[in-house]
């Protein structure tokens, strides 16, 4: 019976409160009497955001019974549909006939998995109980399709692979010291942390070979399931092929067009308008997000082409393969990563290309707050020419003067023609945008 499957899930997750979790740099708030929705790709964390505001519950003085967690990824409520959801709250009540429902604290894990949800969380908030947390790893579910259908009531808490912050505080690694070996094992930390997987589980897995094959898993499960069997298509293998061709131009304009000429050339079938879609569904799981070409004309910044930055170093690699200029790749995705992090809901990032070339522009509403070139070495005096001119044209032509080089590990502040450009290691400038 799945009630008595729904009650045991409860229970179960009730025993283990409080959880074992190491704390992130970001925090659910509690006590806000909203939706709070917390979208991401999958394995990055999402649940264990929800476990650690439950944790603060309880510190609070919030009792445990009065925690409602269901996770919808288990295959006993796979064939629930929207009508059935009232199973869970009347499950619940039976289980605790004496906590009025507006006092429980309601947590839901992947309900994007039942179809129509968001009804349903939206009429339960509405009728019954203002404190609702959500999860999921599909972006359409958790924005687009969720603003409309629960009309500004949802807020969002978007999470990602960790950040170096994190990455630090998972691995034992001090970031306060001032001690020089500390800031030797924090720089070392740092080229781990840009060559390899920044997923929780990922991290916390000594064995080499055993990261491999989860990431090699973590990349399956997202093509098979969150893409393929999500979106309904069936061209297995010539999607596998799209989403590695777009991981192997990372940092680069990418023509969609161009990927279909080449798949075509090899006498395989697909259209031109799936690769479009396929390109949009790729940031819809979260595997990929997208910027486009800096320009004042809205319809040109429309038609230039965009670039794809990967959510994961590490998934990635195992997907490729290392490849031996991969440093500088890593390192721009890296920092964009960051700033996607960072960025406020008025901001947005693009990239600037003109005679010279630009990483990023960053604006915020309608200015131009920050120039970023991101190089791993600059000590190549062509190299050197080429970042300092790029980020000087890109700083002419948005009339912004805000400049940062990001590197490996040079620091400087320097000023070419009439411009002050600021030099930053990447861990050191990692560490102060949390």
């Amino acid at each position: 019976m799945r009630k008595d499957v729904i009650k045991s899930l409860i229970a179960i997750k009730q025993s283990e409160i409080p959880f074992d979790v190491i704390e992130r740099d970001i925090k659910l708030p509690i006590e806000r009497k909203k939706i709070i929705t917390v979208p991401g790709v999958r394995r990055c964390g999402k649940s264990t955001l929800m476990e650690i505001a439950i944790n603060m519950l309880v510190e609070s003085g919030v009792s445990r019974e009065n925690i409602l967690w269901l996770g919808f990824d288990d295959e006993r409520l796979r064939s629930m549909t929207s009508e059935d959801l009232d199973e869970v709250i009347v499950a619940y009540m039976e289980m605790f006939p004496n906590i009025p429902i507006k006092d429980v604290y309601m947590f839901f894990d992947e309900i994007q998995l039942i179809k129509n949800w968001e009804y349903f969380v939206l009429r339960v908030y509405k009728t019954y109980c203002k404190n609702m947390y959500v999860c999921g790893s599909n972006a359409t579910m958790l924005s687009t399709e969720l603003s409309s259908a629960l009309r500004g009531y949802p807020l969002e808490y978007e999470t990602y692979p960790l950040s170096f912050n994190e990455y630090c505080r998972f691995t034992g690694i001090n970031t306060n010291s001032y001690l020089e070996q500390d800031r030797v094992r924090l720089r070392i930390a740092f080229e781990e942390y840009n060559r390899e997987s920044a997923f929780p589980e990922i991290v916390l897995t000594p064995s080499k070979s055993e990261q491999l094959k989860l990431l090699h898993g973590y990349f399956d499960t997202m093509l098979l399931k969150d893409l393929a069997e999500h979106y309904k298509i069936s061209n297995i293998g010539v999607v596998r092929y799209f989403v590695k061709r777009i991981m192997a131009n990372l940092t680069k304009p990418t023509s969609i067009n161009g990927i279909y000429k080449d798949i075509k050339s090899q006498g395989l079938k697909v259209g031109k308008d799936d690769l479009y879609l396929w390109a949009n569904y790729i940031c819809d799981i979260f595997m990929f997000v997208r910027i486009s070409k800096y320009d004042r004309s809205l319809v040109k910044e429309q038609k230039s082409l965009d670039k794809y930055y990967c959510i994961d170093n590490g998934m990635r690699s195992a997907v490729l393969m290392p490849q031996s200029n991969d440093n500088g790749k890593n390192l721009e995705n890296t920092v964009f990563m960051q700033l996607n992090r960072i960025k406020l809901p008025s901001d947005k990032i693009s990239y600037y290309q003109g005679d010279t070339e630009c990483d990023f522009v960053i604006q915020r509403g309608d200015s131009v707050v920050q120039l970023i070139q991101v190089t791993w070495d600059m000590s190549n005096e062509d190299t050197r020419e080429r970042e300092i001119s790029g980020i000087r044209e890109a700083s002419v032509a948005t009339g912004c003067d805000n400049l940062l080089i990001v590197t490996k590990d040079e620091e400087a502040v320097i000023t070419y023609e009439d411009k002050q450009i600021n030099i930053v290691p990447a861990w050191k400038w990692l560490l102060q945008n949390v």
